[in-house]
This record gives structure tokens, sequence and C-alpha cells, in this order.
């Protein structure tokens, strides 16, 4: 009789210290954030990942009414701010705005990139997607897709100009390479304008670059626009058709440069909730969105689940891509 009274004493105990714990947390989740938050950008200011991590900072600090702050911490194609973010606690204090590069290309380019994209992270949503453009010189002798293969078969060696090594431009080529069975060699330059530059005077005849870099060219026909990477045309351009027109072997051709946020693993589910409904909602503003496709970029915001879904997908296809294509980091 002693025994069992002592047991349901301690079960009682147990439980009321489990409520207690869990009434904590909730409370906890429920005044988030009660500090400044960091967002860590793994790239220097002022590329397209650090603009979409300030976009997203401002959002969340309009409607949560604390400081949500950009940590710029470049290096190793992203491979440092994705490791120090994914060592951080996970109590939502650490957010991280991710990439291809840091979530579905890394893994596969360097030996030790320091952190697992899939497994340390808990992903939040999917903020936009960004397409590039293949686009060439006024005398290049092609003017479509179909011209520029044919003439890249017979010219084996062709340069075309990308912006970093294992990034969107660069496996846009490469991809291609593969599906046409083409000879087309990559040369890297530091930088769209640059790059852009070398086009337009025709010392490069080829590149793959960024709708918002590349628009302006297109429009005053400094450049010839003879196809887009993404799944859909762009509104701005819709006589530029998609690589994955030509149907066949071209069909699943889909190659768009993505910026996403996420936090370690096992920040609690209620802060994600919280953080993923703000992002949400402000990416559905059509001034906002209005104002993302006039950069050359289309908004998505996505569930967590949706945004796990797609980084799962890009990570086995690239993979297999820079497999093929035999690209490693040194």
């Amino acid at each position: 009789m002693h025994t069992t009274s002592f047991s349901r004493r301690r079960l009682l105990a147990a439980g009321t210290l489990t409520a207690a714990m869990a009434g904590g947390a909730a409370r906890a989740q429920a005044d988030y954030p009660a500090r400044p938050v960091r967002l860590i950008v793994p790239f220097p200011a002022g590329g397209a990942t650090d603009i979409f991590g300030r976009l997203v900072a401002q959002k969340l600090t309009e409607a949560l009414g604390q400081q949500f702050v950009v940590e710029n911490k470049p290096g190793a194609g992203g491979n440092i701010g994705a490791a120090l973010a994914a060592q951080s606690a996970p109590d939502g204090y650490t957010l991280f705005m991710g990439s291809p590069g840091t979530h579905a290309v890394n893994a596969h380019l360097y030996d030790k990139p320091g952190y697992d994209g899939i497994k340390d992270f808990d992903p939040i949503s999917l903020i936009v997607k960004a397409p590039n453009l293949l686009v060439v010189h006024p005398s290049f002798p092609a003017n479509t897709l179909v011209e520029f293969i044919e003439y890249a078969r017979k010219n084996p060696g062709l340069t075309y100009g990308h912006t970093s090594n294992g990034g969107t431009k660069h496996l846009a080529g490469e991809l291609l390479r593969l599906k046409a069975n083409i000879d087309i060699v990559p040369v890297a330059y530091k930088g769209s304008a640059p790059m852009m530059a070398d086009v337009v005077a025709g010392h490069l005849k080829v590149a793959f670059d960024d709708l918002i870099t590349s628009l302006q060219h297109v429009n005053n026909k400094s450049i010839r626009a003879l196809a887009i990477t993404g799944q859909s045309r762009w509104p701005s351009v819709p006589d530029v058709p998609r690589v994955s027109e030509l149907g066949g072997a071209f069909a699943d051709y889909d190659v768009t440069a993505w910026y996403g946020l996420l936090a370690p693993a096992r920040t609690p589910p209620a802060i994600i909730e919280k953080v993923n409904a703000i992002v949400v909602k402000a990416l559905q503003d059509k001034t906002l969105r209005d104002d993302l496709y006039a950069r050359g970029v289309e908004p998505i915001g996505s569930s967590p689940k949706q945004f796990q879904d797609f980084i799962a997908v890009e990570y086995a296809r690239w993979g297999d891509v820079i497999r093929r294509a035999g690209i490693k980091m040194s």
C-alpha cells in the first residue's frame, strides 16, 4: 500500500513537472522572439543570397517587432556560414539563408564541407527561384537553341562563361553538355558584370547568366538570348523558349538558382511554423511579388515540408549531374 502510494506520488510529480516544462516551452515559443535573431548569409554583402536574406529579415522584423540581423559569413562556397549555422543552438535565434550550393551541390563537390545540408537543417520556406539565360554575342552564328547545339557539335571546344564553379550557371552549361552530347568548355568569371562586358564586346561568345543582369542587354540587342533554363517562360522575354521545349532528353531540363530560409535541426516546430506563416504571407503581397518578378526572380513561399521535399530532389539531381560531369573542387 505504501509502495503503491509512493509510486503514484512519483508519477503525479513527474506528470506535473512534464506539464510545467511543456507549458514553459510553449510560452517561450509563443513569446518568440524575445531577443534579436541572427540570420546567417554564407556569402558577401550585395549578392543575391544577401539581398533576399535582408528582404526576409526586414519582413520578420516588421511582423514580430524584434530585430532580425543579417550576418554575412562568406567563404568556401558557402560552407563556412552553413557549418556555423548547423552548429548553432536550435532555439530559433539563428536562421540561415540557403541556396543550391549550400544544400544541393557542395556535398558533392567538397570532400569535407563541414556540415550535412539535409540532416543538419530544418527547412522553413523556399523564398524565390531564379532561372538563367543562355546568351550569345549578336555575331554568333546561331539564332535558336537547335542551331546552337548543331554549331557546338561541329565546333568542339566552344567556351561558355559562368560566374561560379558549381553554381547554377556552371551546372546549366554542364547539364546542356550532357544532354546534347556536345563539347563545350566552362570559363569562370568573378561576377556577372565582367562576364557580360566580355559578351557585349564579343570577347566571349556564349554565357549563362542571371535574368536580372542579362535582360538590359537583351532588350537593347547588345546580346541575344537563345533559351531560358527554368520550367516557365519569363513575362519580360516571352519569346525566349525554355530549353525543355526541345522535348525528348531535354524535357526535364530545369536549372534555377533558389534561395530559402532554414534553421538548425531540431528547432521547435512551433517556431518553424510561426516564421513560415510570416514569410508566406509576405510573399503573397502583390507589390512585393511585382518587384521580385522585375528583379528576374519568382516568389514562392512554400511550406516546410514542400521545401524539404524540394531540397531532397535538388540534392539527388545535382549529385548525379556532378558525378557524370566529373566536376570536383580541389
